[in-house]
């Protein structure tokens, strides 16, 4: 599963959550009330994810996702501050897109069929 460190964990859950309708399995807050750690589920797969700063800079990370719509999902990401990387279409091996989200990550859409 992948670990992502962001510079803005509140904006990462509202992206992945609009996105995805990503659902929380377990968050751990700093002291001041910023991400430390957190659990998302995304299509029965997990990912994690903190909240940058000096000790942990921010770094970014791919993706793949196997969706049931990729058109859809690739739609609600440019809605919500994303940059196409590759427009969805039939790719020979199934559905497929690509995009970069607004912290840097990319996520490759994938619908086998």
């Amino acid at each position: 599963m992948p670990y992502i460190v962001v510079g803005d964990g509140e904006k990462f859950i509202d992206f992945i959550t609009a996105v995805f309708d990503a659902e929380e399995i377990l968050r751990v807050d700093q002291d001041d009330g910023s991400v430390r750690h957190c659990e998302y589920s995304i299509n029965e797969g997990t990912i994690m994810f903190g909240q940058a700063g000096d000790e942990w800079p921010a770094f970014p990370c791919g993706i793949f996702v196997v969706v049931d719509d990729v058109d859809t999902l690739h739609a609600k990401a440019m809605a919500n501050g994303a940059t196409s990387i590759q427009e969805p279409g039939d790719k020979g091996y199934g559905q497929a897109s690509g995009f970069s989200d607004p912290f840097g990550n990319q996520w490759w859409l994938n619908n086998p069929g």
